[in-house]
């Protein structure tokens, strides 16, 4: 198992990386790709997740083989095919179209703090995921996902929210995910052994 560092993301063989940034205790899994992203301290993902314009929070959990903020092809035009803005893989003479990816770029999708991207799932460009949320394996996401909310399907719709309104209201008040590394580790035996309510009866939330 990886010992992670406050200073260096722990990349596995086979990732492929651009133009990305990482905070503390970041893993990226084997043959992840991470392009135009951020991912914050103590996110993760899994095997091959393939991550693009995407600002992921604190503690998201990316399960593998997911895709998120994948891009589109120039649907209104009159071809698709990436001849369009990739020109220079096909003429001497033709550069890229530079206007193509800056849109792509800006297009941004975003994790919320301890959200859970289930195996396989696919979350569209311009999309934000709840602090909390759980995206269910093989998932469809084209529509934002509230804060602590369950979505599933293809595409993805609503099941139930984790907890009471309550509970939300008062786990986003505490914001444990906001701690400091000393004391998510004081805190450590009552996050593993404390339901929500009774961790935020301990903690004040």
């Amino acid at each position: 198992m990886p010992k992670l560092s406050p200073d260096q993301p722990f990349l596995h063989p086979e990732t492929e990386i651009a133009n990305a940034t990482f905070g503390a205790y970041v893993e990226i899994g084997r043959g992840a790709r991470v392009m135009n992203s951020a991912f914050h301290d103590y996110a993760y993902c899994d095997r091959y997740a393939d991550i693009a314009n995407t600002t992921v929070g604190r503690f998201s959990n990316i399960a593998a083989f997911t895709r998120i903020g994948p891009t589109d092809h120039p649907y209104s035009h009159a071809a698709q095919h990436h001849f369009l803005y990739r020109s220079s893989y096909y003429w001497d003479d033709a550069a890229d179209d530079p206007a193509t990816f800056a849109a792509r770029a800006a297009r941004r999708t975003t994790l919320g703090a301890d959200c859970w991207i289930g195996h396989g799932a696919i979350i569209k460009p311009e999309i934000t995921i709840g602090i909390g949320a759980i995206v269910a394996s093989g998932a469809v996401v084209t529509k934002d996902v509230p804060d602590f909310h369950i979505v599933a399907g293809v595409p993805a719709a609503p099941l139930r929210p984790r907890f009471g309104q309550d509970i939300i209201d008062r786990l986003l008040a505490l914001a444990w995910w906001d701690w400091d590394h000393a004391r998510l580790r004081g805190a450590l035996h009552d996050f593993r052994s404390l339901k929500a309510e009774a961790f935020l009866q301990k903690y004040g939330g």
